[in-house]
């Protein structure tokens, strides 16, 4: 079981938001910034915004959709549902650093009016009962044992119909993974289980599960450009995920480009719909 303050600390640098506005500064980027300059940044999840557009999509999200980001970090796929669909957006994160730098970047953005980013945790949401029109969340079940525990909340605040996606890092294969990885620097921080796990919690809850995706193809042509921007001569891009992921960026890429490859994990996305 993991503990879930151990999961924050784990994220947490203490100097993040210098570091991407150093970042910024090196480009010239200077608010109001595009959502878009930031996504090499805030898009912390396997295939960045390649991986976020066609998960969006299918919310079926529309201008004044209410919608709930279950692991929001930095916000960067809120930023886009926002921009892109005109929904309004309110982002939970374990981790105080990424609520707050989040909100920076939310400011710098100019999407203040359509996010609201708030520090707590997806076991415990502090939202009324079916306030939500949907709800996703993206690499974020690696950290959290209770897979029931947040399909119940999500089933909870979302209005029946309601459409539940998750993109995550799921178990696929037997054998044990290499560690450090981007969101866990030791075994006893994980919590990997396999989609059926997964569906199981969803359908415990009552939601009738539909696709699921793989994005294994995703996966390894992220890692594969991931890993030329950490050898290049003059060093990684001013805006990039090792500004997350720290000074091991490049052991944590060769460990996921291994598992990945050694068939052990996939990012899989699944479609859930709450019964109506």
């Amino acid at each position: 079981m993991t503990n879930l303050q151990e999961v924050a600390q784990h994220y947490h640098s203490g100097h993040l938001l210098k570091r991407i506005s150093d970042g910024c500064a090196a480009l010239d980027l200077t608010p109001p910034i595009a959502h878009d300059a930031l996504a090499p940044v805030d898009e912390f999840h396997i295939g960045g915004r390649r991986a976020t557009e066609p998960f969006v999509k299918s919310l079926q999200l529309s201008k004044g959709s209410r919608v709930l980001d279950l692991g929001c970090g930095l916000g960067g796929p809120a930023r886009f549902v926002a921009a892109t669909t005109g929904a309004h957006v309110t982002g939970i994160d374990l981790t105080p650093e990424f609520v707050e730098t989040g909100r920076a970047l939310t400011e710098w953005t100019g999407l203040n009016d359509k996010i609201e980013l708030v520090v707590g945790s997806v076991l415990e949401l502090p939202f009324e009962d079916a306030s939500m029109d949907a709800a996703y969340m993206i690499h974020v079940g690696m950290n959290i044992a209770d897979k029931t525990g947040i399909a119940r909340e999500a089933a909870r605040v979302l209005k029946p119909g309601g459409i539940f996606a998750i993109y995550d890092v799921m178990q696929v294969g037997s054998g044990q993974m290499d560690y450090p990885a981007p969101w866990a620097s030791s075994r006893e921080l994980s919590a990997l289980d396999p989609p059926e796990t997964y569906e199981a919690a969803l359908k415990s809850v009552g939601f009738e599960v539909g696709e699921r995706i793989d994005r294994t193809a995703f996966a390894k042509q992220f890692f594969t450009d991931l890993a030329a921007a950490q050898s290049q001569a003059d060093g990684p891009p001013p805006l990039g995920l090792h500004l997350i992921m720290g000074d091991d960026t490049a052991l944590k890429v060769r460990h996921m480009v291994h598992n990945i490859e050694s068939g052990l994990i996939a990012p899989i996305e699944l479609h859930a719909r709450l019964h109506s």
